[in-house]
């Protein structure tokens, strides 16, 4: 692996650079010795002959000078190849007389001047080992001085030589990583690799490190004697690029273009543990503070535990046995293998991967174990202060110890680049795990409102609001909209949404977005508005949110309301849409939409919920038979703050009604007290009187009453009609409620029941025995809803059934009669007095149907568009608005076609001839 890394290292572009910088700088040189050869020497022609010989004699071209002078050592770039420049003319070569560097004349002492020059530069800059030299004998001469250096540098300037220097240290640097450092130093990772302690693997890769700052040391500093030269001017610059610059880049190319898997194993496992220890210090030096126990995540202080057995008897940094802990070592290590690599210019290229692994893993666990789950607390100011706590564990990695290091520009702009790195990732992690908690967070709003505002504070600087709309999408759909789901239980989260989503986003954007799923089913659900009518007026079980909003008596808006954004009372308040905003809608719009107005426009319309709450107010009157309706009169006082006075206006009819019948039922007391007690009804009768027009349709069922039920009935009439000239009462026999004494030969019941019931049981006063014919006969009511309402005479042990369809009174309380228990139908329980939702859009179809006969008698056919306009037109109107939509009349008009009571032919609707 070693060798393949190698070989792409040297096949790479610098390589190539540096092999064009040679060629250039032997053209350099020639040239060089042509102007100088020029300039001092006499131009001579010289013979064909001649100039084959000196071109052609070995000796003129390669062979040294003999004379006496300094050991040979590397030849200089230049001279060491006097090839003649490719294009000059060989008849007019000049000759020079007494040339320094002679390449086509034999050597002269010139010539052992420059070689001796560049033998002193050669191997003062570079070990000898890179020049295949042998290693300086102990015994031999110190280091050279710098005037020895700067006395050689200058025989090079003599010749314009003094170019070439950079280029061939960077060569020479280059062949040696490639042939000889860098093969060593993967060899002792290598050797290093199968290493069984932690501790000794420690220390064997600081020392392959250490190794490698041996190697290169030599170099180093080589580079900054040639940079004091390049200030100075004796050295020519490399161009934009410095030398030092070259010189690390060389470092990480060549020597970690690749790296192993097991040495950035080495590598992470390191940083891991100095980074534990680290924060176990840190912890300490807080002085116990329970508060620093989050420095760590629990999953490690877990695992120190198990480790220790639960006795502590392991160090929890470096997990040995305390006896034989080596924290102490492992920070010692920690700082000198930072230093070298901070020398060597590798310590990002090393390290900085470990570095961001570790970080990543103890803030996913950290955060795992401390914030899952958990909403009612923030914990953003907690991880900035345990941020900060690894930021200086990060800067004993990134920087130099010392004030005056660490103080730095460049130490100063490192911590900020890894604060905002560390940030960043803390909030998007964060964030995200919040967005796969948000249904939850939602559902437990608003004790989850600490959870939403550091979600908020996230996803300001994060870019994952299209995370959140589809992940909140997709857990509302799965969990939330499907049929096992109470429509109550819908309407309470899509309430606790709105809250908390507000929260999350002023602008509602994600509110629209993400609940449309919501609002959709919602209006599949028959029941829903029912619903929410209950969760206002408070009925509903959990309904005080809606409640409460009610009492805030703000008028209702519906999201199709025309509303400029422009009308906003302070214009320096406005605030920009984001971009997955609907440009369709208002801004101002949504933005002040509450709850109820939410609600309401899931249907786009108020009169759906006026006309729920028209059959609530009813069913509720009703049933209460005390004339009591303080509750109910502030909800429509509130209700008409909400929807205006005029939608409210029958609600205001049958509450004047209850008032009405209190008093008319107070006067008539008043008159029958004033009779004989002979003259006095038998039973007390109080009426509920309604205004026909102003109540909500009635449940119609035939039931004949017993004629005393019905002559006391025909007595209050009377007494009605006196108070009220030109008025008269038409009763519903079926409604009402019942209060009577059942006296049986060893019991006596009290029970209040319906006026069906009343009558079956007043019934069995002159027979004991009634089969279930002969009383549908008597009361008027069909067998199967008889055999339901006996039921409850059946529970209450009055009536048996023997034999079946037989009904025989139970004078006598009977033991094994006791423990029978008989199931009443739950339509008997909280039997509603309204009628039913199908039937009244019957009826309402019904009346339809009227116009529309009559539509077609005038202008004999109409297409569907045309029907329904003319519908919405002269139909539709009034304070209680009957609505249909185009698609509901026309289901109603096909079925009428099915009936063969409408012709459709050619798009328009017509009625059959034989019509009346």
């Amino acid at each position: 692996m070693v060798r393949s890394m190698l070989a792409r290292a040297a096949r790479s572009p610098a390589r190539l650079s540096l092999v064009s910088a040679k060629r250039r700088a032997s053209a350099a040189i020639r040239a060089c010795s042509r102007a100088r050869s020029a300039s001092s020497a006499r131009i001579r022609p010289l013979s064909s002959s001649r100039r084959a010989r000196s071109s052609d004699s070995p000796a003129g071209r390669h062979r040294p000078s003999q004379g006496p002078g300094p050991a040979p050592g590397p030849a200089p770039p230049g001279p060491a190849h006097p090839a003649a420049a490719p294009g000059a003319a060989p008849a007019a070569r000049p000759r020079p007389r007494s040339s320094p560097l002679r390449p086509f004349l034999r050597p002269g002492p010139a010539r052992m001047e420059l070689s001796a020059a560049w033998h002193t530069l050669s191997t003062a800059l570079v070990p000898p080992a890179a020049l295949g030299l042998a290693a300086p004998r102990p015994e031999a001469a110190g280091p050279l001085q710098d005037a020895e250096l700067r006395a050689a540098l200058e025989v090079l300037q003599c010749y314009d030589l003094h170019s070439v220097v950079e280029e061939w240290f960077i060569e020479v640097l280059q062949t040696d990583l490639q042939a000889n450092i860098g093969p060593e130093f993967w060899k002792c990772v290598i050797q290093y690799e199968n290493a069984a302690e932690e501790p000794q693997c420690a220390a064997l890769l600081l020392d392959a490190f250490s190794r490698l700052k041996s190697r290169l040391e030599p170099y180093l500093n080589s580079l900054e004697l040639l940079e004091e030269w390049t200030k100075a001017g004796l050295l020519l610059g490399t161009g934009a690029q410095t030398l030092r610059e070259k010189v690390y880049t060389m470092f990480k190319a060549i020597l970690f273009f690749t790296t192993t898997k097991s040495f950035q194993e080495m590598i992470q496992q390191f940083y891991s543990r100095t980074f534990r220890i680290y924060m176990r210090q840190w912890k300490k030096g807080e002085d116990g503070t329970t508060e620093c126990e989050s420095s760590m995540s629990e999953t490690e202080q877990e695992s120190d535990t198990e480790e220790g057995g639960g006795e502590g008897s392991l160090c929890p940094g470096c997990s040995s046995k305390r006896e034989q802990c080596w924290c102490p070592e492992a920070m010692e290590q920690f700082q000198q293998l930072n230093d070298i690599l901070r020398q060597l210019n590798l310590l990002e290229r090393v390290s900085a991967d470990a570095v961001t692994t570790i970080l990543h893993r103890m803030i996913e666990e950290r955060m795992e174990q401390r914030c899952r789950g958990e909403y009612e607390h923030s914990f953003l100011n907690e991880f900035q202060e345990w941020i900060e706590k690894v930021i200086g564990w990060l800067s004993r990695v990134f920087l130099q110890d010392g004030p005056l290091a660490r103080s730095s520009p460049e130490a100063s702009s490192t911590l900020k680049r890894w604060r905002c790195h560390v940030q960043r990732f803390f909030y998007r992690i964060y964030a995200s795990m919040r967005i796969e908690e948000l249904f939850s967070i939602i559902r437990d709003f608003p004790e989850s409102k600490p959870a939403v505002e550091d979600l908020k504070f996230c996803l300001e600087r994060t870019n994952q609001r299209q995370q959140l709309l589809s992940s909140l999408k997709s857990a509302l759909e799965m969990r939330l909209l499907h049929p096992g789901v109470n429509t109550s239980d819908i309407i309470t989260l899509y309430i606790s949404a709105i809250k908390a989503l507000r929260e999350l986003d002023p602008s509602m954007v994600i509110l629209e977005v993400a609940c449309e799923p919501i609002r959709k089913y919602l209006r599949t659900r028959d029941d829903t508005v029912r619903q929410i009518v209950a969760g206002l007026t408070g009925d509903a079980e959990g309904s005080g949110d809606l409640a409460n909003e009610l009492s805030k008596a703000d008028p209702v808006t519906l999201e199709n309301g025309q509303e400029s954004d422009d009308d906003i009372s302070e214009p320096g308040d406005w605030v920009p849409d984001p971009v997955d905003a609907d440009p369709g809608k208002s801004s101002s719009k949504r933005r002040s939409s509450d709850i109820i107005s939410l609600l309401v426009s899931i249907y786009g319309s108020k009169d759906l919920f006026i006309n729920e709450y028209r059959t609530l107010l009813a069913d509720r009157l009703l049933h209460q038979f005390n004339y009591s309706a303080e509750r109910e009169i502030r909800n429509v006082e509130l209700l008409k703050l909400r929807f205006g006075e005029a939608q409210m206006h029958f609600c205001e009819v049958m509450l004047k009604d209850m008032a009405d019948s209190r008093r008319i039922n107070a006067n008539i007391r008043d008159e029958e007290e004033k009779l004989p007690e002979e003259e006095r009804p038998p039973f007390s009768l109080v009426a509920v009187i309604l205004s026909s027009e102003f109540w909500p349709p009635l449940k119609e069922e035939k039931l004949e009453l017993p004629e005393q039920i019905k002559e006391a009935m025909e007595a209050y009439s009377k007494k009605y009609e006196k108070l009220k000239a030109m008025r008269t009462l038409n009763w519903k026999y079926h409604l009402g409620l019942v209060s009577l004494d059942v006296e049986l030969a060893d019991r006596t019941l009290s029970l209040s029941v319906s006026p069906v019931h009343a009558a079956i049981i007043l019934h069995f006063q002159t027979r004991s025995t009634w089969t279930l014919t002969e009383l549908s006969e008597v009361l008027k009511v069909p067998v199967t809803s008889l055999k339901r309402k006996m039921t409850l005479w059946l529970q209450q042990g009055v009536l048996r059934e023997e034999p079946e369809g037989t009904f025989t009174v139970i004078e006598e309380e009977q033991k094994d009669q006791v423990e029978k228990v008989v199931l009443i139908d739950s339509d008997e329980e909280g039997d509603s007095a309204m009628a039913s939702q199908a039937d009244q859009k019957e009826e309402e179809l019904q009346l339809f149907w009227t116009y529309i006969q009559a539509m077609l008698t005038n202008l004999e056919s109409l297409s569907l568009e045309r029907i329904h306009s003319m519908l919405k037109m002269f139909v539709m109107t009034g304070p209680v608005v009957t609505e249909i939509d185009i698609q509901e009349l026309q289901g109603f008009l096909q079925k009428k076609v099915r009936d063969q009571q409408l012709i459709f032919s050619g798009g328009v609707y017509r009625l059959p001839k034989n019509c009346n």
